[in-house]
């Protein structure tokens, strides 16, 4: 039988090759530190960033098509169409990934987070500690949906490098892009991304991402890039809140516009005045 102090020395032991084990597996992860935002190619965020915003070419069902040019016919006249971006409703995926806002990664070996500096973007969560799908219902989905993540060293040098993704259970109504370009109405869709640096620019990421969705004839597959911007301990980040400055007023079906002196405006023309039935004219 082992003494106390034998004892003793198997248990430090012990907890130094747990540590030593759990530093190592800790290197096996990349540092993606820093301000990342889409790589500038002089076009609004979009879906597709090698198309303009107008003409995407989505394989879109005749359904949606059609709800889409009746959103960009209400956007030609001053409306906001089918996009609620103007509500500062959190836009979801896939959408939430078109770079609008700076984006931070922080990786640990059981979940990776997407953090963006715009206050109605809700951080993304990727669980890589394999767990499996929760069951869904409406009251669990969420906009970011939610995402299970695998990674994996595709160069065989010890060290992970590339980010597997699939994300379910997003909460609607979504669009793809300010366009308002509809998405389908259900909470069938599925997102799937590989994230990875260039191997000659560490400085810059690719997303290839793939969707699933009821509005598509096929899923639709586009590469996004984003480049890193800023990082090191000097980097700062600011406040971006969309509730700061809006002017929109929604009333009923109708939206409109918060003027200088405090009144509401149209913003299209001949656009009818909000019922005023439960208040009194003034004489």
């Amino acid at each position: 039988m082992l003494d106390r102090g034998a004892l003793a020395s198997v248990a430090f032991a012990a907890i130094l090759f747990a540590t030593s084990s759990s530093a190592q597996a800790e290197t096996k992860y990349p540092d993606w530190p820093g301000q990342w935002m889409r790589v500038p190619d002089g076009g609004v965020p979009r879906y597709d960033p090698t198309k303009p915003l107008r003409k995407q070419e989505a394989p879109l069902k005749d359904e949606y098509r059609i709800r889409h040019e009746a959103s960009m016919r209400d956007q030609d006249e001053g409306g906001h169409g089918l996009d609620l971006a103007y509500t500062c409703r959190p836009p979801g995926m896939p959408r939430m990934m078109s770079g609008v806002a700076l984006m931070e990664f922080l990786i640990a070996p059981d979940i990776t987070r997407i953090l963006f500096d715009r206050n109605n973007y809700a951080p993304r969560r990727i669980y890589t500690d394999g767990r499996p799908w929760p069951q869904f219902n409406e009251e669990n989905s969420t906009f970011p949906g939610f995402s299970i993540g695998v990674w994996k060293d595709t160069d065989g040098d010890g060290r992970y490098d590339q980010l597997e993704v699939e994300t379910r259970h997003v909460r609607g109504p979504r669009t793809w892009d300010q366009s308002g370009m509809p998405m389908a109405d259900d909470y069938e869709g599925v997102i799937t991304e590989r994230l990875f640096l260039d191997k000659n620019d560490p400085k810059l990421m690719y997303n290839e991402l793939t969707t699933t969705d009821n509005s598509l004839t096929r899923p639709w597959s586009v590469v996004k890039k984003y480049r890193l911007m800023r990082s090191g301990p000097k980097m700062l980040w600011g406040e971006n809140n969309c509730i700061e400055g809006q002017a929109w007023v929604t009333i009923g079906s109708e939206v409109y516009y918060l003027s200088g002196d405090g009144t509401i405006m149209p913003i299209k023309k001949g656009q009818a005045p909000p019922d005023l039935k439960y208040f009194q004219a003034r004489k």
